[in-house]
């Protein structure tokens, strides 16, 4: 399979980086692989690059701090980023801050395939912001007031017995509120709940 993309590999674990990008080889993609944030901007093209795939935390600039030198530079490269460690804070900040998605090691192959070929469509079509958010605004409609009280929780990084401690309910009629909010904004992950609400221009 033949793609004419360059995936750029970012992760000071020589382990990781060596993996990966037999990997993505392996699946067809063109691969360049580097051991550190700056090394990328030192030695990248800017026209060369389809997707990268960056560690959130590695000595001096990580990930997110990727994301960041990108934005100020106006630079519009989806970016897939993977830790060791996941939490909804991190993951929140990730997506606002334009990640395609985060991915927690141990990850499956099929899960990062997937975040890449995502990130490549992305690209490729350039997302069609404006209408995404109308169809968000529409399913958002169909929510209760509870599961948006819920939902505002959620975007909040709270778990479940918190929210329902603030809202006088159990844990699990919150669980069961999460539950019936997903199905109706039609996500199966907190990831796609995140990608979906925060691309939003206004809060909920």
């Amino acid at each position: 399979m033949n793609r004419p993309t360059v995936v750029h590999v970012i992760d000071d674990d020589s382990a990781v980086l060596h993996s990966l990008s037999l990997l993505l080889r392996l699946e067809g993609y063109a691969v360049r692989a580097h051991e550190s944030v700056q090394t990328f901007l030192d030695l990248i093209s800017e026209d060369e690059v389809s997707c990268i795939i960056a560690d959130v935390r590695m000595p001096g600039l990580g990930g997110i701090d990727l994301l960041q030198i990108m934005k100020e530079r106006r630079l519009y490269v989806p970016m897939v980023l993977i830790t060791g460690y996941a939490d909804v804070p991190l993951a929140i900040k990730a997506m606002k801050m334009g990640a395609v998605d985060l991915l927690e090691k141990p990850f499956g192959e099929s899960a990062l395939i997937d975040a890449v070929e995502q990130a490549l469509t992305r690209k490729r079509e350039g997302e069609s912001r404006d209408a995404g958010s109308q169809l968000t605004q529409a399913k958002l409609v169909t929510l209760t007031s509870r599961e948006k009280e819920v939902l505002a929780g959620v975007l909040k990084g709270k778990r479940n017995k918190v929210i329902a401690g603030e809202l006088g309910a159990s844990t699990r009629t919150v669980e069961v509120h999460r539950a019936r909010l997903m199905a109706k904004l039609e996500v199966k992950s907190l990831s796609e709940l995140l990608q979906m609400v925060l691309m939003l221009p206004h809060d909920i």
